[in-house]
This record gives structure tokens, C-alpha cells and sequence, in this order.
């Protein structure tokens, strides 16, 4: 039987910036466009929080499964490491993802705006497939595009929308550098496990791509979004503010940039994950200063 601790573990609570700061940006649109909600808010933030382990227990689960995680240097993993049964963890899976549908629900019911069911219905389902199923489309190099669709244009522009009940352009714009930062975090984690993936049959898009060009992609992904700011500040201009993010981008890149490896790209990700959130404070406050 896992331990509590075990559990945390499993959840991966590095990654979890990745559904706070889409929250957070989307809320700071919402408030200035002067209709936020606090509770619409925070029922978002429970959703993506859900939604985040939830599919990283799918993902422990369904690598657990078919024998992919055997042999691991990033986060031990539920099932693969025997701490839990795969029966356990899909149970754990699933009360999540249940979690994240009544949240949404409660908003769907707010709002009034149906067709929020399809979308809820459409995440869900990424979740699951993302490593699950027969052809998971996350081993046929599709993750980084479902991370930025979902953990940045659909949950910072849903998180908008179910506040001020309409989409706008800063909500959409907005949603690029939080859904570049996420992809950041997946690709520095692919490029750590090129050499066990490869020989596991996973198809990443670091496996495709190769280690220099997955390097390249990593320090596109990280400094991208600051371009987006660059862009922004005329329109918001106390989004500046995020500018003062940047000397955290100064080691992950350094590290990638000279071929950090294994389970040294490990401090990277959480490098990486730090500067998430911190750009994603400083960009939902500048965003949301008049």
C-alpha cells in the first residue's frame, strides 16, 4: 500500500504550475475587463488542478501497465515502482478527472454556456489518451501540441470566459506564452528520458526531433514568451512586470544549452517549473492592474 508521501509523489506536484498560472493569467484578464468572479475563479483553478493529476496518475497508470517505466531516472512512478497496484492508481485517475467534471459542471451551470460541456468533455479525454489506449497519441510526438492547446489557449481563455462570460483578444494572446512556458516543462522532460524512451517504443517528439534540436526547441519554448510580453506592453503596460522573471531563465538554459543530461536536467525541471509561476504571478498582475 503507498504511503501519503508516495502518493504526493505520484501526483508530481512540480508540474502542477502548469495548471495554477493559466488560472491566474486567465483571471487577470477577467479582471481587467472588470467582471471577474472570485468562486468562478477558483472553481477553474480546481478543475485544471484536478485535470493535472489526474492525468498524471493516467500516465503512471497506463505506463505502469505496459511496462515502459521500468526504468526511470525522473519521478518514481506508482505503479511501475510496485508502491501501488494499477488498479489503485486508475481509481485515483478517475476520482480526479470526476472531481474536475463537477467543478466544471457548477460553472457550466452558471454561465449557461452548453457547449463548455463539449470542451470539459474533449479534456477529459486528452487526459485519458494522452498515454492511454492502444495508440496514446502523447508516443506519436502530439504532446507538446495538446499541452499548449489545453494548458494554454483552453484554460486561460476558459478561465476568462466563465468570469466575464465572453472571449476577448487579450484572453487569446495572453494564453501563447503560459501555453510555450507548459510546453517548456514537457519538452525538458522528454529530453531527459531520450535514452529510455527510445529503446520503450515512446515516440516523443524529443525522440523525433533528437537531443540538439530538442535543446533548441526547450530554449525557444523558455524565451518566447518573453517576445509576447514585449508585444503586450503597449496594450497592458504594467505587464513589464514580467520581465523581472527573467534572470530565473538564466540557468535552465545555461544547462540545456551545454548538454545537461539524465538526472541533472532534473533541477532543470524544476527550474523550469519555477519560472512558470513566477512569470505567471507577475503577468496575472500586470494584467490585472489598471
Amino acid at each position: 500500500m503507498a504511503t501519503p508521501a508516495q502518493w504526493l509523489a505520484g501526483a508530481r506536484p512540480r508540474t502542477l504550475p502548469a495548471a495554477v498560472v493559466p488560472v491566474a493569467v486567465g483571471t487577470g484578464v477577467a479582471v481587467q475587463a472588470g467582471g471577474w468572479v472570485w468562486w468562478r475563479a477558483l472553481l477553474a483553478l480546481v478543475v485544471a488542478l484536478a485535470l493535472q493529476i489526474g492525468v498524471n496518475y493516467a500516465n503512471d497508470h497506463s505506463d505502469g501497465v505496459k511496462g515502459t517505466d521500468t526504468d526511470r531516472v525522473g519521478p518514481m512512478r506508482l505503479v511501475g515502482s510496485g508502491a501501488a497496484t494499477a488498479s489503485q492508481v486508475l481509481k485515483a485517475a478517475l476520482g480526479c478527472f470526476l472531481a474536475a467534471a463537477v467543478a466544471g459542471l457548477v460553472l457550466v451551470i452558471a454561465t449557461r454556456a452548453w457547449w463548455l460541456l463539449a470542451v470539459g468533455a474533449l479534456c477529459i479525454l486528452a487526459a485519458w489518451f494522452y498515454t492511454g489506449g492502444s495508440r496514446p497519441y502523447g508516443y506519436r510526438a502530439l504532446g507538446e501540441l495538446s499541452v499548449f492547446v489545453f494548458f494554454g489557449l483552453v484554460a486561460v481563455a476558459g478561465t476568462t470566459y466563465v468570469q466575464v462570460e465572453q472571449l476577448s483578444w487579450l484572453a487569446v494572446v495572453a494564453a501563447v506564452p503560459v501555453g510555450l512556458l507548459a510546453c517548456a516543462l514537457l519538452v525538458v522532460n522528454n529530453l531527459r528520458d531520450i535514452t529510455t524512451d527510445t529503446p520503450a517504443g515512446k515516440r516523443t517528439l524529443a525522440v523525433l526531433l533528437g537531443d540538439q534540436r530538442t535543446r533548441a526547441l526547450y530554449i525557444a519554448c523558455l524565451l518566447l514568451p518573453y517576445g509576447v510580453i514585449l508585444g503586450l506592453i503597449p496594450a497592458a503596460p504594467f505587464t513589464a512586470l514580467v520581465l523581472l522573471s527573467g534572470f530565473l531563465a538564466i540557468a535552465p538554459v545555461k544547462a540545456v544549452r551545454e548538454g545537461a543530461i539524465g538526472p541533472a536536467l532534473i533541477a532543470t525541471l524544476q527550474q523550469t517549473g519555477r519560472l512558470q509561476l513566477v512569470f505567471g504571478v507577475l503577468f496575472a498582475l500586470g494584467l490585472a492592474l489598471p
